[in-house]
C-alpha cells in the first residue's frame, strides 16, 4: 500500500522545505492548491485561521515504488505566500489558479511572461473568489436548494414531526438577493 507522507511546515519555511524535498528526490511537482480555513479555530495553541496551502510532490526515481509527500502550511488571511515558481516552473499555473479562486497572492511569482498573477479560468469581468467559504453561490440564491425540504414537509406536514432547519454551505440567507 502506498502511503503519502504529510509534512506541516511553518509559513516562513515554505519555499525552503519544498526546495529541500526536491533535493531529496521529490523532483516531480504534481499540484498546488489551498483550503479555506478562515472560519476554523486553530487546531493548536498559537495557530490562526487562514488558508492551508498544500503542495503534492512525487519521487519518480523508482517507478515501481513511487513515493509522495504532501507539504502544507497555514497562510494567514490577507498575507501573500512565497511563490514556488523559483523551485518548480510548473507551479505557475497552480499559483495563478489559487490566486484567482481564493484571492491569495504569491510573492515572487514569475511565470516568465512578466505579466504577473492574472486571470486564468474565470470569464472576463467575474467578481469574487468562488472557492472561499464566504462566496455566495448564485445558483443557490436563484433556485431552491434540493435539500431544503426536511422530512415531513410538504403535503402532509401537519402530521409529521419536523427537525431544526439547517442552512447548507454556500446558501445565502433569506435576506440576500433581489426582492
Amino acid at each position: 500500500m502506498k502511503v503519502t507522507d504529510v509534512r506541516d511546515v511553518p509559513f516562513g519555511e515554505w519555499v525552503a522545505t519544498v526546495d529541500a524535498l526536491r533535493e531529496e528526490g521529490y523532483a516531480y511537482f504534481d499540484w498546488l492548491t489551498a483550503v479555506d480555513q478562515t472560519d476554523a479555530p486553530g487546531e493548536e495553541p498559537g495557530s490562526e485561521a487562514g488558508f492551508d496551502i498544500v503542495c503534492h510532490l512525487l519521487d519518480t526515481r523508482e517507478p515501481r515504488a513511487l513515493r509522495s509527500v504532501l507539504v502544507r502550511t497555514r497562510a494567514p488571511e490577507g498575507r501573500a505566500v512565497p511563490s514556488l515558481t523559483g523551485v518548480f516552473r510548473g507551479a505557475a499555473w497552480h499559483e495563478r489558479e489559487t490566486h484567482e479562486m481564493f484571492g491569495i497572492g504569491f510573492d515572487g511569482f514569475d511565470d516568465g511572461s512578466g505579466l504577473g498573477l492574472r486571470p486564468l479560468l474565470l470569464p472576463d469581468g467575474f467578481e469574487g473568489t468562488p472557492l472561499r467559504k464566504s462566496f455566495v453561490l448564485a445558483a443557490r440564491a436563484s433556485k431552491p436548494w434540493p435539500g431544503a425540504k426536511e422530512p415531513g414537509e410538504g403535503h402532509d406536514s401537519a402530521r409529521a414531526p419536523g427537525r431544526r432547519r439547517v442552512q447548507a454551505p454556500g446558501v445565502p440567507g433569506p435576506e440576500w438577493g433581489p426582492r
